[in-house]
């Protein structure tokens, strides 16, 4: 056989190979399974590039997905938050923590904001660890705009009503995080309803805030929150 044949079937049998090796070595992101609450576009490529931006954050990669839905709702300003444009100066540190350990009266909480010195941390109830990043996207909102040791029954209805229109966003964006049977969504849902049943605004949920035994020692207003 002369070389000119023998070079013909190397970069045949080369060609071929190539055209193999995608079967064979599929690209990592579409081995990956990623959870059905997950939108479309968070593969895991996608979540392996922003991840250097929320890692700061905490290790938690639901809560690197749901920051990023945060982008476009009216939770920009918290999504800033949480990044460092806060009281702090540093980013917020989100953790899914037993609540009942900070304070008994915590246990049954959904989410809490705390600050710690100068570090802010928010902590989620650990039974909303596979809540889809939506729901927990619309409870982030809420809880980046605790920045201080006040609190306010003013500050409370703000943070609540920013709670609904977000999640109010988020199901429009992102219809698959409307999973009914969680108990997260079953709480954004209400606050959807009261949010929409009064006109978009904060007219229901200042009624459920004013009625929450958990509030009851809560001084009307607090520093940046003075209407109520």
């Amino acid at each position: 056989m002369d070389s000119k044949k023998i070079v013909n079937i190397l970069f045949i049998a080369g060609f071929v190979a190539l055209l193999q090796l995608p079967a064979s070595a599929k690209k990592e992101e579409e081995l990956i399974e990623m959870p059905k609450t997950y939108p479309e576009k968070y593969t895991a490529e996608y979540i392996k590039q922003i991840t250097p931006m929320y890692k700061p954050t905490g290790k938690e990669e639901v809560i690197y997905v749901a920051l990023d839905m945060l982008k476009g709702t009216n939770g920009e300003f918290s999504r800033n938050a949480i990044l460092g444009n806060n009281l702090s100066g540093r980013p917020v540190k989100i953790e899914f923590r037993d609540l009942g350990t900070i304070n008994p009266d915590f246990a049954e909480f959904d989410a809490v904001g705390w600050k710690k010195n100068r570090q802010l941390f928010i902590f989620i109830n650990p039974r909303h660890k596979d809540a889809p990043p939506g729901a927990i996207a619309a409870l982030l909102a809420h809880e980046a705009l605790h920045q201080d040791e006040y609190n306010s029954l003013a500050e409370e209805t703000y943070a609540w009503t920013m709670e609904a229109s977000v999640w109010y966003e988020i199901v429009k964006l992102y219809p698959e995080s409307n999973d009914e049977l969680h108990p997260l969504v079953v709480r954004e849902n209400i606050l959807k309803k009261q949010f929409e049943r009064g006109n978009y605004s904060d007219k229901y949920i200042k009624k459920t805030v004013m009625s929450n035994e958990g509030y009851k020692n809560l001084p009307s207003t607090s520093p940046g929150f003075e209407d109520l």
